[in-house]
């Protein structure tokens, strides 16, 4: 908690124009290895004034995938057990979800049959729950479930499963005058309510997946935004080089992924003219984390892992680069 709140410190003072000596280690949970030689080089590279690779402040875009690049997605994505939550807590309102599929699947605990509905199933669940209210009122039950809901192996808080090293990197990165960015596949609205406090990163700077909002007014005259069981776009894939022109509207010099879904973003990222870094978190650390990559349900790493081979890009082996891999439990004394 300390080394977090030091990096978080230094990149403050840093973007208000205050002098401070740069810490020994800026990464200290990082494992002295190809990885973060490769980080460090590349920061000092685009940042030397008067060298070949330079790069002026306002083009240092740094984009970040969030589930399994900042913060763990087994055994599921995190926004899918919060709408699985979710799915409980209105079903005494829905009986017709007893004989209905996916509903019934969820809440009969048939796995098989959960998968089996596939991504439409997904869907379906997601716009039962994300839809038919306020963006105020969702974005209140997504932190009253954070508040209480804890993952089922780590018994902790869902958003303090946060990787330690990535929270490193962040301040690394704006400490040296980059510009961080989420560019996820997650429902944007979902991640906006805590991404600050957990990433250092602001609202206006996370690019996810959307839903349709309506704008409406209420019975007592006050304006609100209605959230409609629409999908408007999906921040995935060949959508998030997409999603970066749209929302951001620089092509991005460092990218962090760790699936096939974020291939396409390094791909965006490297093909710029001038210095650029794409990394992959590859998660090969069963005891303290996960290990997953080509099978996995969730954050399958095929493709883009073959890719990063042939390009050259930095792979992170979370069991031999990372000393540590989520800060440590809120409640742990010091």
């Amino acid at each position: 908690m300390i080394n977090r709140l030091a990096v978080m410190l230094l990149a403050c003072l840093v973007s208000i124009g205050v002098a401070v000596a740069q810490p020994a280690d800026p990464l200290p949970s990082w494992n002295d290895g190809a990885a973060k030689k490769a980080i460090a080089d590349f920061v000092a590279r685009v940042t030397r004034d008067g060298g070949p690779d330079f790069v002026p402040p306002a083009e240092r875009i740094a984009v970040f995938d969030n589930d399994g690049t900042l913060w763990c997605e087994q055994p599921m994505y995190f926004q899918l057990a919060f709408a699985i939550d979710q799915v409980k807590a209105m079903a005494p309102k829905h009986p017709e979800w007893k004989q209905k599929q996916p509903f019934k699947a969820l809440l009969d605990k048939d796995t098989k049959a959960l998968a089996e509905s596939g991504q439409k199933g997904l869907l379906q669940i997601v716009a039962a729950t994300h839809a038919g209210m306020t963006t105020d009122a969702f974005s209140k039950s997504v932190t009253d479930w954070l508040s209480t809901a804890r993952h089922p192996r780590f018994e902790r808080p869902y958003n303090s499963l946060i990787y330690q090293p990535m929270l490193e990197l962040l301040a690394y990165l704006r400490a040296n005058g980059f510009k961080t960015f989420i560019v996820s596949g997650g429902g944007v609205e979902f991640m906006r309510p805590w991404v600050e406090k957990a990433y250092g990163i602001p609202p206006e700077q996370v690019v996810g997946s959307s839903g349709v909002v309506q704008f409406e007014t209420a019975k007592d005259g006050k304006p609100e935004l209605m959230k409609l069981a629409k999908i408007e776009f999906i921040d995935d894939g060949a959508g998030k080089p997409v999603g970066i022109n749209r929302f951001i509207g620089r092509r991005p010099i460092f990218a962090f992924g760790n699936s096939d879904g974020d291939l396409q973003m390094l791909q965006w990222t490297t093909a710029g003219a001038g210095a650029r870094f794409a990394g992959i978190v590859h998660h090969t650390d069963a005891a303290r984390e996960y290990a997953y990559d080509r099978q996995s349900k969730f954050g399958k790493l095929d493709k883009a892992l073959d890719a990063a081979g042939v390009a050259g890009w930095t792979v992170v082996d979370m069991k031999q680069d990372w000393k540590e891999v989520f800060p440590a439990k809120p409640d742990a004394k010091p």
